[in-house]
């Protein structure tokens, strides 16, 4: 659901990164406030393995369409929602600034579209009330798929809206609605799945760390590195070799722009915003397409190229990009921990 600068305005897309840049913020006061220092690796490590299970696009039987892991509900549950909307953030600004997944102009709408919806909707009025204080494996299924279908039904929602009031694309409102729903209702479930199969490993080996989020009135130091070391082993092995096995097939939102009649427009990329963005992006982008420049050809098709693409570089892009997001993800949490103010003591 990475959304491309083609489908928006520069109205659209600026009023979409001052929103996104305000969440940010709102979230980097309350991090800083209430964060503790023993977090600060599980940010990181969570960051190295969304980014890392986002590469890996999953087929949707019968479509002809793929999906990937947003991750938004496992960052909620595990960080909170302020901390998990930080790392989301850092996860699409490595993707797009690096590998040229998303555009720079459309990054303010992804990280809404990824984060908000999972974090602050589907988070606090779905998951917690459904999973409740003292979650069972069958509370957070319930939960886990509840939640993870409304965040990506709503984040599918915002792009459609995004795009049509834009209005630089054939993409008709009503068509593309009804394609983007439906697809994005069997990734949720997929979603959703992952979601409390991680979950439920977790909280059999750490179970105060579930509850530290779901009641903060518990929370104290928590030890966890063997959730960390078994996270980083999970991201390592998914950037670096599962990456191979990323579905040929286009995702949700390619699939339904292809579907509506008309496509996407064309516009000048000679110059103004999209032509600017679009040449800084060529520029930084390291890794296009999660391969090595000179050979950036897409590395999976059904029509006789190999599948599983054992590409090395595919592998090189995981495991830089993934370590790229765990350094990130370590710096916010420093630096915000560092800049909290000291209480002075009592007497």
């Amino acid at each position: 659901m990475h959304m491309a600068d083609a489908l928006l305005s520069p109205a659209v897309g600026g009023v979409m990164w001052v929103a996104t840049a305000g969440t940010i913020g709102l979230c980097s006061h309350r991090v800083k406030r209430a964060l503790d220092d023993s977090h600060i690796p599980l940010m990181g490590v969570l960051g190295a393995f969304i980014f890392a299970a986002q590469m890996v696009n999953f087929t949707i039987p019968g479509t002809g369409s793929s999906g990937h892991l947003g991750g938004g509900m496992i960052l909620a549950i595990l960080l909170g929602p302020a901390a998990a909307f930080l790392v989301m953030a850092s996860v699409l600004t490595v993707q797009a600034l690096f590998f040229a997944d998303g555009g720079l102009l459309a990054l303010g709408c992804n990280i809404f579209n990824l984060g908000f919806f999972p974090c602050f909707i589907a988070f606090p009025l779905i998951y917690r009330p459904l999973a409740g204080n003292f979650p069972t494996p069958r509370r957070v299924l319930v939960a886990a798929l509840a939640s993870a279908v409304v965040g990506l039904q709503l984040g599918a929602s915002s792009v459609v809206l995004e795009t049509g009031l834009s209005g630089i694309s054939d993409l008709p409102f009503g068509s593309f609605l009804f394609l983007m729903q439906p697809i994005h209702l069997a990734i949720g479930v997929i979603e959703g799945l992952v979601t409390a199969t991680v979950i439920g490993f977790i909280g059999k080996a750490r179970p105060e760390l579930l509850q530290v989020t779901i009641s903060p009135e518990t929370s104290g130091r928590v030890s966890y590195k063997w959730i960390l070391a078994g996270l980083l082993v999970a991201a390592v092995t998914t950037g670096g070799v599962l990456s191979w096995f990323a579905s040929p097939y286009p995702d949700g939102l390619e699939w339904a722009m292809g579907q509506v009649a008309g496509g996407v427009r064309e516009h000048s990329t000679e110059g103004g915003v999209h032509g600017f963005l679009e040449g800084l992006q060529r520029r930084t982008a390291v890794f296009p397409g999660y391969a090595v420049r000179e050979s950036a050809d897409p590395p999976l098709s059904r029509d006789g190229k190999a599948w599983p693409a054992v590409d090395p570089g595919t592998s090189l892009s995981g495991l830089i990009g993934g370590g790229i997001t765990l350094l990130i993800g370590l710096g916010i949490g420093a630096l915000l921990l560092r800049r909290r103010p000291v209480t002075p003591p009592a007497g």
